[in-house]
């Protein structure tokens, strides 16, 4: 990693230049000041015309689903995840690698810097990832199905990756997926939960995700909710990423408060597979947990634009709240940046001396950003993700002005990967 120092860039309304070294910010001036460190290592970057914001972070995602866009349309959730683990069943590293480059490469060109990935083959994905240059948070994925010979597999397979993480270089954190309480037995949950927490890991779990989790979740545990169910285990802590949290008691919700609990909300995957849309986003915060946001995997998102979720989370709370004062943008950007930060106790998420440098450079120089209005709200609603211009991730361009390296050849093999495995 080199030096980079962007010069004319506006930074929270102000001119700025920014000088990045090693993959962090350095320092932040107003623009034209001395800058002594200038030098032939240092590659100068003239930002006229461009603003930079944090890199944004995919909280919850499934990055190799990226070549199962369209497989399940117009069917019920749980229907849609037979079809999903039937196609499951055919893919192998090869797929994963390909999956996830171009869930990279989509990535990138939408200002994603840094994804929490919950999905098999992990090593594989790891490599796609670094190649691309991106930061993932990649899961060893419990499901044994309550079988207690996948689960001892698991057990074994888990600790053999973790250990080979441990020589992983900096730029991805190992994590630990519970795929679901209904598809992960009891005991092989406490075994995941007590790994993790005995490693410093992040624990990474589907919950509380549809109306019908919730019903069958009280059937077999004396009337608890999923949530309840959890926090009865001592699964629940601020260690555990909870993609979804939608169907929530008030008991519910101040249990994840009062627990910590990173909530991530992926409305487009929710709204498509009808499994609700009321959020609730202000009694969590209110509660204390930590709120997010992430996309969900292709074959029920079928994007993983941010920038997207982001409106999209924040008009239909509005919508739904009949308030359109609910969910203010500087709070929305927060979940897709600060709040991810916390979340995977990381610094990044923030454009301020020390942090990590993951940088947007956003290209205001477009119908999309002429009117009065300020540059976060044309951003949200106003602007597309082809108004990233440039990607900065821990110090290094992984996009200049639009153009990922290899673009092609990644979408060629891709290609050929699903015709062998005729999805």
């Amino acid at each position: 990693m080199g030096k980079i120092y962007l010069r004319n860039i506006f930074l929270n309304g102000q001119l700025s230049d920014i000088f990045i070294s090693n993959g962090v910010i350095r320092s932040i001036m107003p623009a034209g000041g001395e800058f002594k460190e200038v030098g032939a290592d240092v590659e100068v970057v003239d930002c006229e015309g461009k603003t930079a914001i944090p890199g944004f972070v995919n909280m919850h995602t499934h990055a190799a689903m990226s070549l199962m866009r369209g497989v399940g349309e117009d069917i019920a959730f749980h229907e849609w995840l037979d079809r999903i683990w039937h196609i499951e069943e055919k893919i192998d590293e090869e797929y994963v690698y390909y999956g996830t480059k171009v869930a990279c490469l989509e990535m990138i060109k939408t200002g994603t810097t840094t994804f929490n990935d919950h999905y098999w083959h992990m090593p594989m994905a790891r490599k796609a990832a670094l190649e691309m240059g991106l930061r993932p948070v990649l899961a060893y994925v419990i499901c044994d199905r309550n079988t207690p010979e996948e689960s001892e597999r698991q057990k074994v397979q888990c600790l053999e990756m973790y250990e080979e993480a441990q020589n992983w270089p900096e730029k991805s954190m190992f994590a630990i997926a519970i795929h679901a309480i209904y598809s992960v037995s009891e005991p092989m949950m406490l075994w995941a939960v007590d790994f993790a927490r005995e490693r410093g890991l992040k624990i990474h779990i589907h919950l509380s995700e549809t109306e019908k989790e919730i019903e069958d979740c009280k059937a077999l545990h004396g009337g608890m909710s999923p949530v309840e169910y959890l926090d009865s285990l001592g699964v629940l802590g601020p260690d555990v990423i909870a993609a979804h949290t939608l169907w929530l008691s008030p008991k519910d919700i101040e249990i994840l408060g009062k627990r910590g609990v990173t909530c991530v909300h992926n409305v487009n995957s929710n709204l498509k597979l009808s499994s609700g849309y009321k959020f609730l986003y202000n009694e969590l915060k209110e509660a204390g947990a930590n709120i997010c946001l992430g996309t969900d995997g292709c074959a029920s998102s079928n994007n993983l634009d941010m920038l997207e979720t982001m409106k999209t989370s924040a008009m239909i709370q509005k919508a739904w709240r009949n308030d359109p004062t609910a969910m203010h943008m500087e709070d929305v950007l927060a979940m897709a940046t600060e709040n991810a930060g916390k979340g995977l106790g990381l610094n990044i998420g923030k454009l301020e001396e020390g942090a990590l440098a993951d940088i947007l450079i956003i290209d205001t120089d477009n119908y999309s950003f002429l009117s009065p209005g300020s540059f976060l709200a044309n951003l949200l609603y106003s602007a597309h993700s082809d108004c990233v211009d440039s990607v900065i991730c821990q110090g290094r361009f992984v996009m200049r002005n639009r153009v990922v390296p290899g673009e092609k050849e990644i979408l060629k093999e891709a290609r050929n990967i699903l015709k062998k495995l005729e999805l």
